[in-house]
């Protein structure tokens, strides 16, 4: 196909997403009936290779070890531009009584990746007539567990998914947010989100001789109660962060101090700086207090996924391309979700952003990761239509 203008592409996009879209939906609620979790995603992985294989493609399948990569050429040499959609759902009963509902006890898509899959394959299927006119090449990669603590996108990264690319955009539908519109972020879209697991030993004693030991629990009380100053007292207000206690276990009656007690947590923070600071003096007040308290502590602490942190060049691009073919202005504003979001193992390495679509069902208040989630499957054709249009004209 030769070189579109613009009006000429908005036509074409359109036309193609919409020629497309009843078959969109279709994978979607095939998907949708048969939920996979984390890694084990092989049944979507495989609707995903056959439909790329009939589109003329050769996708290449097993990265991260369920996931699929399939890397278009443009007509001319340029940067490389990766986008992607997760696939796997949530260990959760589906109550929602759909006729296309789960299938699969305990396993629902309530967080709409099955309609991320279903969108990206309709920019693949765009994509194929508009191929001679990129400037660049597009990496299209379905990733898979998305949604556990071990990560799909690093898997994928291990296995080269990252290799070469130069931008990075990934799409979220947003319940929040009516069908048809979108949404985009300066700054961080998600926040990092680390882990820890704080023992603390002391000395066991009768309650009535505590003299005689030294008490772990009243030593784990005071540090919990310390560590909350980090947020409060350390971190700058306009960048904020949480840390959250969510389990503490520690003896086993009443008339008993116990020789140890643990709790664990997560700390979330929407800058790299930030989560540097406050691991640093969770550090700092652990080692204190063990001296203070007379008690002997270990910490674990784990750091999981980083901020993604949406690149502003990136988004000025994004906000002018999509309001451009939309029509209307779509302009980037601030957020302040602390959810986290693996995508940022790939903004890590690359300029990169999140672009969200709306899924609001008029009348409904739905939200993500709830049973009775029911998304308007309106999204997939908006979600297809704004990436395809992105793709080409980053590319141009």
């Amino acid at each position: 196909m030769n070189n579109l203008q613009s009006q000429d592409l908005t036509l074409h996009i359109n036309n193609k997403i919409a020629e497309l879209e009843p078959h969109l939906i279709a994978i979607r609620r095939d998907i949708h009936s048969f939920p996979e979790l984390g890694f084990d995603t092989v049944r979507t992985a495989e609707i995903v290779r056959s439909e790329l294989e009939k589109m003329g493609y050769q996708p290449k399948t097993g990265v991260g070890r369920t996931g699929v990569q399939l890397d278009i050429s443009g007509g001319a040499t340029g940067p490389t531009l990766l986008l992607r959609a997760d696939m796997d759902a949530l260990p959760m009963q589906e109550q929602t009584g759909l006729s296309y509902a789960s299938q699969i006890a305990g396993k629902m898509h309530a967080c709409g990746h099955d309609l991320h899959t279903a969108t990206l394959l309709g920019v693949a299927a765009t994509l194929k007539d508009l191929t001679p006119q990129l400037k660049g090449n597009v990496r299209l990669i379905f990733q898979p567990a998305e949604e556990t603590a071990e990560s799909g996108a690093a898997a994928m990264i291990a296995d080269g998914a990252a290799d070469g690319i130069d931008l990075a955009i990934t799409l979220h539908n947003k319940p929040e947010l009516q069908a048809g519109r979108i949404a985009l972020t300066r700054g961080a879209s998600t926040a990092s989100s680390d882990e820890f697991d704080v023992t603390v030993k002391g000395v066991s004693t009768h309650a009535a001789r505590p003299h005689m030991g030294r008490d772990p629990i009243i030593a784990a009380v005071g540090l919990i109660t310390q560590l909350q100053t980090i947020i409060s007292r350390e971190a700058d207000p306009a960048d904020s962060a949480v840390l959250t206690i969510g389990h503490i276990e520690g003896g086993s009656t009443h008339n008993i101090i116990p020789d140890s007690c643990i709790f664990q947590g997560t700390v979330r923070a929407r800058s790299a700086e930030r989560r540097n600071q406050i691991e640093a003096a969770f550090r700092r007040i652990c080692t204190g207090f063990a001296q203070a308290m007379d008690v002997e502590i270990s910490l674990n602490y784990q750091r999981g996924v980083p901020p993604l942190i949406n690149d502003e060049h990136l988004i000025d691009q994004v906000e002018g391309i999509l309001s451009q073919h939309f029509g209307e202005r779509i302009e980037a504003t601030p957020k302040s979700s602390f959810g986290a979001e693996d995508f940022s193992y790939f903004t890590e390495r690359v300029p990169g952003c999140q672009i969200e679509f709306g899924s609001a069902i008029d009348g409904r208040h739905d939200h993500l990761h709830n049973s009775d989630y029911q998304p308007d499957e309106a999204c997939i054709k908006v979600g297809a239509i704004a990436l395809s249009r992105i793709a080409v004209d980053l590319l141009s």
